[in-house]
């Protein structure tokens, strides 16, 4: 159908089944518009503000309970390992043991390999691989995430915190520092989850996340390069600039200088990498050996470690982890630092990583839970990893989130409950007690090899070209996150991201879409003309949709531009073709879910501009809290009741009968 029949088509007059005056009175009688004015009374604003968290399902229902109803009820919601504990068989103890016992094998080198990136003692990576888990399987909601230390969360605090505190010259300071960062993020994500504010993640699109894990994955990948080459002095910024002028000066200085830079460092490291990139490859290949990538890091550390062992390979340049400190978890409840003068940048530190590890944690966790066929309770998720984190602050761990990395070889090792999480624990309990020795002679190289090895998983490519095809914008966030992370830091990449998503948004409101609807042929639908070019518009009368959810001080005034000028546009058209005048304008205002007083303002100096030019202005299903507005300030009266509409229909047609009526008054039919 090519343009010019388009238009044709589009200037048919839809004629009312009767053109009688008396037709008139029998379809104002016949008009629902008494739906639209008679709405329910919106609730007070106190109502708005408490309903959600009267609604959280945190809070049980009180009906047809006894006291003990109630108190279990609390338990049951605020403990998930009650209910599902109930249908809990003994077939599926064996592959949790199975589960967790493969995890705990993954968990114990990326633990300590983390601690290091964290820039704390290797032990209080295992640490946080003891007690976190422990409390996320008796309140958490997922049956598959596996709990402990991250890469990016790692990272992350080592940026921000080492910025305050030098964790050289003060580790002690720096450590106590962190565990307060630990505690006020867990205090922030347990209040997200009472209040129901996982809005708040949300900030962090999901274009944004992925750009950001790419990014953070590469300058992760790139700080492994001191460990990986033996490096004694390295940068603390994260930029791939600073990082690589570190590498460049200290290889030369070490080179050049009287301590001999040894190469065995690159030796061990590259072979180990070489073979778990191998395995992983494999167990990718063949899904019954997903144990073999899962355990193939512990491996790596055995022996290396026993290499190192009889080589003495220590005393040629190699550096190991040396003492690691063994016994359970001690208490870091007086070395929570809530006076001083960086309180303050701890608990900002504590929201961002917070925020970070929730919407890592809720990604992973809602992915699986997809393909299980089961709904994750995003608040109760987060009032368990709150809870999790504020124990784990006071047991000498570190922020801990959900790991996608040890996730994935869970769900491949077969786990049915959060019970896996548990077994991991015991068997990190026992590595604390009694293998923590074994690991004197475990060479640092390995470590970055471990790391290095599980970041792949995290550059999600084809993730990223999805993006650049479906939304130009949403990829703008992505790579604002991901350059920010390459060449600036962790922070600026977040906060480009977060800019652009903004900027998205406001763009969106300041600018909505104003449409001209037409009825399409056989059918009461009325659509955009453009989207369907087959829709039929009646001469004289412009339907108009605002596709926007609010019309506020940001967008009234563009609103109420566009529809003006789309009238003059179609006047003009009118009089070009001879077919008269427009004699009125149909608001279709089902999108609109609010408007403030600017954008009353701004309807009534429609209806002042329109009315002067002798053109009707109408309105189509309002909604309660809009029309309530409308009526409290008299626009409703201005316009007059019986121009609101419940559908386009009706008011095209009274409109058109209008029409006829004044013409039959004039003598003209």
């Amino acid at each position: 159908m090519d343009s010019l029949a388009t238009k044709e088509t589009r200037m048919r007059i839809i004629e009312p089944q009767h053109h009688d005056f008396e037709d008139t009175t029998d379809q104002t009688e016949r008009s629902q518009s008494h739906l639209v004015l008679n709405y329910p009374k919106p609730p007070p604003l106190w109502k708005k503000l408490l309903n959600p968290v009267k609604d959280t399902k945190f809070f049980f229902s009180f009906k047809n309970k006894t006291c003990h109803g109630h108190a279990f009820s609390f338990l049951e919601s605020l403990f998930p390992i009650i209910n599902w504990s109930r249908n809990y068989k003994a077939s599926m103890l064996k592959d949790d043991l199975l589960a967790g016992l493969t995890i705990a094998s993954l968990s114990i080198p990326q633990s300590i390999g983390y601690a290091n990136l964290a820039k704390l003692d290797p032990q209080y990576g295992l640490y946080t691989t003891v007690v976190p888990p422990i409390i996320y399987a008796v309140m958490g909601t997922s049956r598959e995430v596996a709990i402990g230390p991250v890469a990016i969360i790692s990272l992350l605090i080592s940026s921000q915190v080492s910025t305050l505190i030098n964790p050289a010259s003060n580790p002690e300071a720096y450590r106590n520092f962190v565990f307060t960062v630990t505690f006020f993020a867990g205090i922030f994500q347990a209040a997200f989850g009472i209040f129901r504010l996982g809005f708040l993640v949300d900030f962090l699109s999901h274009a944004a996340l992925v750009g950001f894990m790419a990014g953070a994955a590469i300058i992760i990948g790139l700080q492994q390069l001191k460990g990986f080459l033996g490096l004694t002095q390295f940068t603390t910024n994260t930029d791939v600039i600073s990082v690589f002028e570190s590498v460049y000066k200290s290889l030369y200085q070490q080179i050049t200088s009287a301590e001999k830079w040894s190469p065995l460092n690159v030796i061990i490291g590259c072979s180990f990498l070489i073979f778990l990139l191998l395995v992983r490859f494999f167990g990718r290949r063949n899904k019954k050996l997903f144990w073999l990538p899962a355990i193939a890091p512990l491996i790596s550390v055995v022996l290396s470690t026993l290499i190192v062992y009889l080589s003495k390979a220590d005393k040629h340049g190699v550096y190991i982890v040396k003492h690691i400190k063994s016994g359970l978890n001690p208490s870091s409840v007086h070395q929570l630092q809530f006076h001083g003068q960086h309180v303050g940048e701890a608990a900002k530190i504590g929201l961002i990583c917070g925020i970070i590890a929730l919407a890592e944690k809720i990604a992973v966790g809602r992915s699986f839970a997809s393909l299980k066929g089961y709904h994750l309770d995003g608040n109760k998720e987060m009032l368990a990893m709150g809870c999790m984190n504020i124990a784990g602050s006071l047991t000498s761990c570190y922020l801990a989130t959900g790991s996608l990395s040890r996730t994935a070889v869970n769900v491949s090792a077969g786990c049915k409950t959060s019970l896996s999480n548990i077994v991991m624990a015991i068997t990190v309990i026992v590595c604390l007690e009694l293998l923590t020795r074994l690991l004197y002679y475990t060479p640092m190289a390995i470590l970055a090899s471990v790391i290095i090895s599980s970041l792949p998983g995290l550059i999600n490519i084809s993730e990223a070209c999805h993006i650049w095809k479906v939304d130009k914008f949403d990829f703008l966030a992505y790579a604002g996150a991901f350059f920010g992370v390459m060449f600036g830091s962790v922070e600026i990449g977040l906060l480009i991201a977060v800019l652009i998503s903004f900027t998205k948004i406001i763009i969106q409101t300041i600018r909505p879409g104003i449409e001209i609807l037409g009825r399409v042929p056989r059918t009461e639908a009325f659509c955009n003309v453009i989207q369907y070019p087959m829709a039929i518009s009646t001469p004289g009368i412009l339907v108009i949709r605002i596709s926007s959810g609010s019309l506020c001080f940001a967008n009234a005034n563009f609103v109420r531009e566009r529809i003006l000028k789309l009238i003059t546009n179609e006047e003009d058209e009118l009089n070009e073709t001879a077919k008269g005048k427009v004699q009125a304008a149909i608001l279709d205002m089902t999108n609109l879910m609010n408007v403030d007083t600017s954008g009353i303002l701004a309807l009534e100096e429609l209806h002042m501009s329109l009315h002067s030019r002798g053109i009707e202005l109408a309105m189509v299903n309002p909604r309660w809290q809009v029309i309530h507005k409308l009526k409290l300030a008299h626009f409703v009266d201005r316009i007059g009741k019986e121009l609101v509409f419940l559908t386009v229909a009706e008011a095209i047609d009274a409109c058109l009968a209008s029409k006829i009526t004044t013409l039959h008054f004039e003598g003209i039919v």
